[in-house]
């Protein structure tokens, strides 16, 4: 039997191959995701069974305030920004073919961050904090913008991106930390909790407000696997084969700024998901980017479900951000990504 399913229209004018690994990969990670996302359900100040979690979700019982209103939303919520932050990462590092890149480190997430800073310390208290994810997002896309323009050269080359994203997500973080420093007690202490990455106060609102970036720009990313597979070949090759380089590789840089951008944007500064996620995918699946896709969105989301379940229930009754534990995991693993590619 061969390694491949095809699958193909009834005039087969349109068809694609799915390694059967790679489903079955998927469809592992699948089932250990739903089994994190039930553990993480189940366990906190008071337990809940599976077996009631189950019901309530059918309607069979009265629907619980815990389950229903404080865990389900921030799970849910977890899982979506591991995802993006997974897929983001996925797309920076094939078309910048650099292992190292993730949307913290290049400084999308800084641009995040920078953005919803300055509502915090501005307009928190005048403007509806409703509005804080667009400054957010808006902070992203504009810096990833600056970097983008100032990369520019007839022409983007992966190195120079990297080093000018570096440099500006430094220049980021210096005028966070400033506008912090110069704030009052109240604004710096939202502030710090939201730079380090936390999901506490996650509702509904917030899952319904995610849920279209990530049904829209993952599947699209998806969509556009093929260029970035042959985009990695490098850009002489790519072009030669009828890819238009640089219009996709903004294009698929938009949809990583805007998928990193809306994860800070509900989640704060969770950093190295999209450096880890995608690393642990290649392991399992090799280096198919249309493989990558779900595989990264999965375990991205299974890190953030994993890291937010610890950060709330190892240190009861502290509930502390879960972008201290994706750091504590991820930086190691960086200097090791370093350690391993001293040479390359």
């Amino acid at each position: 039997m061969g390694r491949h399913i095809t699958v193909k229209n009834k005039s087969e004018n349109f068809s694609f191959q799915v390694d059967k690994k790679t489903i079955t990969t998927v469809i592992a990670l699948a089932l250990l995701a739903i089994a994190i996302l039930m553990m993480s359900l189940s366990v906190g100040s008071s337990f809940i069974s599976p077996w009631v979690i189950i019901k309530n979700l059918m309607g069979i019982v009265e629907p619980d305030f815990i389950l229903n209103e404080l865990r389900l939303p921030r799970v849910l919520l977890a899982f979506m920004v591991g995802a993006a932050l997974g897929v983001a990462g996925s797309i920076l590092q094939a078309i910048i073919r650099n292992p190292l890149a993730s949307p913290d480190i290049i400084g999308i997430t800084a641009g995040a961050s920078a953005g919803a800073i300055i509502f915090i310390v501005v307009f928190l208290g005048t403007v509806s904090a409703v509005f804080m994810p667009v400054a957010a997002i808006l902070g992203a896309v504009i810096v990833a913008s600056i970097i983008y323009l100032l990369a520019w050269n007839n022409g983007v080359t992966p190195i120079r991106l990297v080093l000018i994203g570096i440099g500006i997500a430094a220049a980021m973080k210096a005028i966070v930390l400033m506008m912090i420093v110069l704030s009052d007690t109240a604004v710096t202490t939202k502030a710090y909790l939201w730079l380090t990455g936390s999901l506490y106060g996650s509702n509904w609102g917030h899952v319904y407000s995610m849920l279209p970036f990530v049904l829209l720009f993952i599947p699209l990313t998806a969509f556009l696997a093929r260029s970035v597979s042959v985009k990695e070949l490098g850009d002489d090759i790519a072009t030669g084969l009828g890819v238009k380089v640089q219009s996709r590789r903004f294009l698929l840089l938009l949809i990583s700024v805007v998928l990193a951008g809306t994860a800070a944007a509900f989640a704060g500064g969770i950093e190295f998901v999209g450096l880890i996620a995608p690393h642990i995918g290649r392991l399992l699946i090799g280096r198919s980017f249309a493989a990558l896709i779900p595989v990264s969105a999965l375990i991205g989301g299974m890190i953030v479900v994993l890291a937010d379940f610890v950060a709330r229930t190892a240190f009861l009754p502290l509930d502390l951000p879960a972008g201290v534990f994706t750091a504590a995991i991820g930086a190691p693993f960086f200097i090791y990504l370093l350690f391993r590619n001293r040479n390359g």
